[in-house]
């Protein structure tokens, strides 16, 4: 009774919303907005944060690495968590207890600043606010996501995630520059204030928002789900790799090389990927996500060969940008094809175990670009992902293929 009164709740507004586009995209930006504070907070340190473990630390560039992947550990280890909070507790819980946990991050952030005396101490400081991020990022990214989805209808997932996505990379380009400026204009320090008050400030908006419902039915145990979504999420693994490796190292990259700029390489990465999602979005629904994802990574695979190749600075923005446009629909172009066949009481729990691919591939991408640009230097990093990049075009070549002959 409780599911068909609900049903028939989403079918009513739903009918209200199609007949106005800006009115369902005002309606998706009110769940999926809390996705943009988040990684305006990851934006922030990202653009700051290698350098800082490198050049104002003293540590090496595998530990930097290792420090800004110290993230993504926390969020693989937490998204089978926030699946289950989002589909047992419903979303706007894992969405406040997200903001939460980042407003704890700028806290530590903010205390690592002060232990400039003694680096080990503001190293593992440093360690506990990423791992504080970490967890945020998986429990506001997948709540503010099923939110949206259950606020403007499941059959606008795909342009839920898509702005979704919009939301997460929009707020690290806009983090990026911001990062770099709260650094030269009022210090390490600013970085953490920031951190927490974008954790905090959000919360009175969503506890004044109107909850999910909850879909009671039977639960999939979780290693059925992951199994489920793992050939999509394994393409979307090896598609972020590239990700990675950019937003990494590139800040260190760009200095290596006695370059300015690396912030607007960040910058025009979450440009054309915004502008991408924007244009393009609404072709996963026409000719299906696996005919987008690949698309996608033959575009970014050739902007991460343009970085490889890179001389100028001209070249390297120009291959971040491309990069930026290839990767922009990978994420909602598989992530519609592996939730679709999932019931609607496991859509968190599907959702959070198609994210732990991303997350595990930007956890070891740190360490490994790192060892790599030990090894061979800094372009060795980005042929290393376009490689992976191919690797994905088979894998992803292989189901449409599969999905033709059914």
């Amino acid at each position: 009774m409780a599911r068909s009164a609900a049903s028939s709740t989403h079918v009513h507004r739903n009918a209200l919303l199609s007949r106005s586009g800006a009115a369902l995209n005002a309606r998706i930006f009110s769940f999926v907005g809390y996705s943009l504070v988040c990684y305006l907070t990851i934006g922030i340190q990202l653009a700051v944060l290698p350098g800082y473990v490198h050049l104002t630390l003293g540590y090496s560039t595998m530990l930097a690495g290792l420090i800004v992947s110290a993230e993504y550990v926390a969020t693989v280890l937490t998204r089978p968590w926030a699946g289950w909070i989002v589909d047992r507790r419903g979303a706007r819980t894992s969405v406040v207890i997200g903001q939460l946990l980042c407003g704890a991050s700028g806290v530590l952030t903010l205390a690592s600043a002060f232990a400039h005396r003694l680096p080990w101490l503001g190293l593992l400081l440093l360690f506990a606010a990423r791992l504080a991020l970490g967890a945020s990022e998986s429990l506001v990214a997948t709540g503010a996501t099923i939110w949206g989805i259950w606020g403007a209808g499941v059959e606008n997932t795909a342009a839920v995630i898509s702005w979704n996505g919009i939301c997460t990379y929009g707020g690290v380009a806009l983090g990026a520059p911001l990062g770099v400026i709260l650094l030269t204009s009022f210090g390490f320090s600013s970085v953490g204030l920031a951190v927490l008050a974008l954790g905090v400030g959000p919360l009175f908006l969503a506890l004044r928002q109107p909850a999910a419902p909850i879909i009671h039915g039977e639960k999939l145990p979780y290693h059925h789900v992951f199994r489920r979504v793992s050939l999509q999420g394994m393409g979307l693994g090896l598609g972020s790799i590239g990700f990675g490796v950019l937003a990494t190292f590139i800040t260190l990259d760009f200095a290596h090389r006695h370059w300015s700029g690396a912030a607007l390489a960040l910058t025009l990465f979450g440009a054309l990927f915004i502008f991408a999602r924007l244009l393009f979005a609404g072709w996963i629904n026409r000719i299906g996500g696996y005919s987008v994802a690949l698309v996608c990574f033959a575009a970014e695979t050739c902007g991460l060969l343009l970085l490889w190749q890179a001389h100028t600075r001209l070249m390297a923005f120009s291959g971040a940008a491309l990069t930026g446009f290839g990767f922009s629909l990978v994420f909602p172009a598989l992530g519609v094809e592996a939730v679709q066949a999932i019931p609607p009481q496991d859509k968190g729990t599907a959702l959070g175990a198609y994210g732990v691919f991303m997350d595990f591939s930007l956890m070891i991408t740190g360490p490994v670009a790192g060892a790599i640009i030990g090894a061979w230097g800094f372009p060795a990093m980005y042929l290393f992902a376009a490689c992976a990049v191919l690797v994905a075009i088979l894998l992803t070549g292989w189901q449409a293929m599969r999905r033709a002959e059914v």
